[in-house]
């Protein structure tokens, strides 16, 4: 069912096998493509299913008490939707379609079997659990202690590296279908902050813009303007055989 799944996320550890990398194939339902706006699933839910995001993008969003709503998250093709709130009775966000998407349903139960099938799956999603949690970490204190530049700039560099190891990213910049309000909201800044900071970089040649399409004109600076943590995922998975264990 999922040839079409952009399969980094599930082989960035180098842990999954063939027979691993077959069940992970026949773990969705058929692709289903939804237009902009449509609504995954929502907040308070019961979350009965995970989603692979095999193309287009999606936010993440929390109902806050005056009734506005956050976005937490934008996913990539190739992330896996709707994890964090399998340890609740129901639903922590709601997942929004910011772009047409296509998407593939994994039902809980189905999910589960696996980690009990193969261990080496159930690590390799511990993992990634672990390298969403660094990345919340980073980002959280790039929001609390940098200034606007930096934010936006980390969070260009951020995509761009995603995209990149999707293998979306062409070299020659990225599709940002995200609109600056979206931006703003996620970074915690207003729409027009966001609009004069993507000025500013266009005007110091840092970026690129031409409607919706980004082009990275100076990653190196961008990088030292946004203090983003360069963080290198480790590969070596001989922790799994217990050969080292006290």
């Amino acid at each position: 069912m999922l040839e079409r799944l952009p399969f980094h996320r599930f082989k960035e550890f180098n842990l999954l096998d063939d027979a691993d990398r077959q069940a992970v194939f026949a773990l969705g339902e058929a692709p289903v493509d939804l237009p902009r706006h449509a609504v995954l699933r929502r907040e308070s839910e019961p979350p009965r299913h995970i989603y692979i995001l095999l193309s287009g993008w999606v936010g993440s969003s929390v109902l806050l008490p005056g009734g506005e709503r956050q976005i937490v998250k934008f996913h990539l093709p190739g992330d896996l939707l709707g994890t964090p709130s399998m340890c609740l009775a129901q639903a922590a966000d709601t997942l929004t379609a910011l772009t047409a998407v296509t998407i593939s349903r994994v039902p809980v139960a189905a999910f589960g079997a696996l980690f009990a099938s193969s261990p080496r799956f159930a690590a390799s999603m511990f993992l990634s659990v672990q390298r969403e949690r660094v990345a919340l970490m980073d980002r959280l204190a790039a929001i609390g202690r940098t200034s606007a530049l930096a934010r936006v700039a980390a969070l260009l560099l951020d995509i761009d590296d995603r995209l990149r190891v999707a293998g979306i990213a062409d070299g020659e910049g990225f599709e940002l279908p995200v609109t600056q309000e979206q931006i703003g909201d996620y970074l915690g800044l207003t729409a027009v902050h966001v609009n004069r900071v993507f000025r500013q970089m266009v005007e110091g040649e840092l970026i690129a813009r031409d409607r919706q399409r980004i082009v990275l004109l100076d990653a190196s600076r961008l990088r030292s303007m946004s203090a983003r943590q360069q963080r290198v995922m480790s590969r070596d998975s001989s922790w799994l055989s217990g050969e080292h264990a006290a």
